[in-house]
């Protein structure tokens, strides 16, 4: 494939690589507001120059532009600064000092960013806070939907035309990658296209959403990113952070109402306390990086959309959050006094616990800080506090349409470019009861999605956004691995998520346990407290399992091994572990090895009980059960659950009498494990569900030591490099030309168009298709088979959802 390398590294050559951008907050902004803001801010405009906003600087005075965006040494700014005669700036008192014009220079060099809604003026907007329903303007040209309603009017008003409908097969595209993260696959493709019905489109809308796990695994990036959760990174090796992810799965699979998500998230249970509880960093932190502060930043982040970060050292220069406001949210979370420090120093003042928003009510300081959350979830979700609808249905906006209606979306202080069509979003939630699915129905159903995207020029927002059509997003890393995976057959067999896919059926059949409670002895009633033995089952296998699911519990803990390998542990008997077995079973001759403890400070009962369910792949089923045919050993395996020197003292396992609580809690979870597990039977495995690796990593997703909720869309070097030379595309690449090659395709163009229609859901052009059949030979070959999907995937209108 490397004849195809020269082209794509030229294209992106261009594009810097990313480093330590300028920090204009706290470096640029106390420069401007000392030597320049006496003339040149809030009402004073001395020579027609205002350095209020970005757009007014740019405009500049009646010298010209003051900044000249990415060349300092042609801005009047610059030039003023340095000078020695009558024109310097300021124009009295000490001048500019060098490492202060040096900020300045960085600045205009990378561009003059601004943030988002700051100004050195006043700041008049203040986004409402209680819902509004906005009224409709009438229906037109019979487009109903509330979306078409809105921003037909809107185009009207501003004397814009509407964006031209898509066709069927870009639509398709479009919504599977945007609603659950894949490609449709030629046969769904076909049968969308032959479909004659008018309704067609929305119910494909509806089909998707209703295709639970694959919805779930596709969101599953989005709110990894926006509760900064993940499955390996800092703060896991040392115990300093906790996933969420068990939690987070059965949220999405089942559709968890979003303001029940939310409460639950802020008033958690120790299953899902990771996201307020932050990371621990190890070593000293800065006061803005303390468990409460990230608390306070997290909360006002995720769900409010508003950036407390600033104002966690100080007072925001960007809006209108205090110092005391972050350290106030923060204390309702804090179990210890908690100081206010003003850039890391204290000011000597306590926070005092409060909400942000005291017009909804107040949260009791002097309350345990379990009920404080509890009050905290409570006003969070509040019916008249509107911000929090707002946010997430600007959030959903933005997924699908590729620009927020608040943009950037975690500036919800900042004006939207259509109050309605937000309000109207957020009243739609409510009226469905906090159903995010039925939100992300009305936007992909509207004519408004459905149009054609904008072409969007460089500097077009420059002087304020005007809506013109959904804009074209990248994939995320998650999606162009599944696409990769999908189109190569090339998925991992294994992933790294603690969760147990599918999605639980209640009315799923043969769930009583078949298995018996072991332990060394039949009466272990009162055995003694600290009792640790080591029990294991060996058996055979024709053929590696499809599917394999065990629900394992012990009176009071256990460690389970499958073939050396650890699979799971418990230390809570009330609460039976569904772990997952696929991983780690293989054909032939297999092992279960349990390492079980009793626990308490006095003799008690003690017992043991796991249950693996499996499926091979003829579909017959397996089940591994405790019993009498288990043996048992006092002699204890080295941590990776294997023996140095096999123990020789096995002895038979016994059952034991158990207490009718065991039964009833093994009831329950056992049903729920294999009603859940059985649904996701034979599903590729997704990105979302494996920790991340170089590309990925390249391709935008983050570490999640930080809320992310808006990727890079900018292409880097190092992207183009692991996208031409990587070997983790190439090893999938050529995996997937030997799948390709296994099922026999017929000749070269029937193989070219079965790959356009996977990829990119059309046909290729006759261009398209001699190229890549003469890149292909006759007979297909493994080396043009990676090289086509290598182009293919390079492409991009491959890479964009347009």
């Amino acid at each position: 494939m490397r004849h195809w390398v020269a082209p794509i590294l030229f294209l992106l050559s261009a594009v810097p690589a990313a480093g330590k951008d300028i920090d204009f907050a706290h470096e640029v902004v106390p420069v401007l507001r000392e030597y320049c803001g006496k003339c040149h801010t809030g009402d004073q405009k001395k020579g027609g120059l205002s350095f209020n906003t970005r757009e007014s600087s740019l405009v500049g005075g009646e010298s010209g532009p003051a900044l000249t965006a990415n060349r300092s040494a042609a801005s009047e700014l610059v030039l003023r600064v340095l000078a020695t005669d009558d024109s310097r700036m300021p124009p009295e008192g000490p001048r500019v000092p060098a490492a202060k014009i040096e900020i300045l220079k960085r600045w205009i060099d990378e561009g003059a960013t601004w943030e988002q809604g700051f100004s050195f003026g006043e700041r008049p907007y203040e986004p409402q806070l209680k819902p509004r329903r906005p009224e409709l303007p009438p229906v037109v040209d019979g487009r109903a939907n509330p979306v078409d309603r809105i921003i037909d009017a809107y185009l009207a008003e501003k004397k814009r035309p509407r964006p031209q409908p898509i066709d069927d097969a870009t639509f398709a595209r479009r919504a599977w990658l945007d609603l659950i993260g894949l490609l449709p696959t030629p046969e769904n493709l076909q049968a969308f296209l032959d479909d004659p019905s008018p309704d067609k489109r929305t119910r494909l809308v509806r089909e998707l959403l209703a295709r639970d796990v694959d919805y779930a695994e596709h969101w599953l990036t989005f709110w990894n990113d926006l509760l900064r959760n993940d499955y390996t990174g800092t703060g896991f090796i040392t115990g300093g952070r906790k996933q969420i992810s068990k939690w987070l799965y059965l949220a999405l699979v089942t559709n968890k109402p979003y303001d029940q998500f939310a409460r639950e998230l802020i008033a958690p249970t120790p299953e899902n306390s990771g996201y307020i509880d932050g990371i621990r960093w190890r070593g000293d932190v800065s006061a803005g990086q303390t468990v409460e502060i990230q608390f306070a930043q997290s909360v006002g982040q995720s769900f409010l959309g508003i950036n407390l970060k600033c104002a966690s050292c100080h007072d925001s220069f960007i809006d209108r959050w205090t110092l005391e406001e972050s350290f106030g949210l923060a204390a309702i979370y804090s179990t210890r006094p908690l100081e206010i420090h003003r850039c890391d120093k204290p000011v000597g003042k306590t926070a005092q616990a409060a909400w942000l928003f005291p017009e909804l009510g107040q949260v009791n300081a002097a309350a345990p800080q379990p009920e404080r959350l509890q009050q905290l979830a409570a006003l969070m979700t509040h019916p008249e506090n509107g911000r929090f609808q707002r946010t997430i249905v600007n959030r959903l906006w933005h997924r699908l349409m590729g620009r927020g209606i608040v943009h950037p979306v975690d500036a919800m202080q900042s004006p939207p470019w259509n109050a309605d069509l937000l309000d109207e979003l957020a009243a739609q939630l409510v009226d469905h009861g906090f159903d995010l699915k039925e939100v992300l129905a009305l936007i992909a159903t509207s004519q408004a999605y459905q149009s054609q995207t904008q072409v969007v020029a460089e500097g077009i927002d420059d002087h304020g956004y005007v809506y013109a059509g959904p804009r074209a997003k990248r994939l995320t890393a998650e999606q162009f691995m599944d696409t990769v995976w999908q189109l190569t057959g090339a998925a991992p067999t294994r992933y790294d998520a603690p969760v147990l896919r599918g999605k639980p059926d209640p009315a799923a059949e043969n769930t009583a346990p078949t298995g018996k409670w072991i332990w060394s002895r039949a009466e272990a009633g009162d055995a003694p407290a600290g009792e640790t033995i080591a029990f294991r089952k060996k058996f055979d296998l024709p053929a590696a399992p499809t599917f394999g699911l065990a629900v394992a519990t012990c009176d009071n803990s256990y460690t389970l091994f499958v073939n050396g390998q650890r699979a799971g542990a418990g230390e809570n008997w009330e609460a039976p572990d569904a772990i997952l077995l696929t991983p780690h079973l293989k054909a032939g001759p297999n092992e279960f090895l349990i390492v079980a403890k009793n626990g308490g400070a006095s003799p008690n009962p003690a017992g043991l009980f796991c249950e693996a369910r499996l499926k091979l792949a003829d579909g017959s089923p397996v089940t591994i059960a405790t019993a009498n045919d288990w043996e048992w050993t006092a002699t204890q395996p080295e941590r990776n659950g294997r023996y140095k020197s096999e123990p020789t003292d096995w002895q038979p396992a016994a059952p034991v009498a158990h207490p009718e609580v065991w039964a009833n809690r093994l009831q329950e979870t056992l049903a729920a494990t294999l009603s859940q597990g059985s649904t996701s039977a034979g599903l590729m495995v997704r990105a979302s569900l494996v920790k991340s690796d170089f590309l990925m990593r390249s391709l935008g997703r983050p570490n999640r030591d930080q809320i992310v909720s808006v990727r890079p869309e900018q292409l880097t070097t190092l992207e183009a490099m692991d996208l031409s030379n990587g070997q983790v595309l190439a090893e999938a690449l050529h995996r997937g030309a030997g799948n390709i090659l296994a099922r026999n395709p017929t000749t070269p163009a029937d193989c070219v168009r079965d790959l356009y229609r996977f990829a990119l859901s059309r046909n290729p052009t006759p261009d398209e298709s001699s190229a890549l059949q003469a890149a292909l030979g006759n007979p297909l070959t493994e080396a043009g088979l990676e090289d086509v999907l290598w182009a293919i995937v390079m492409l991009p209108e491959f890479q964009l959802v347009r």
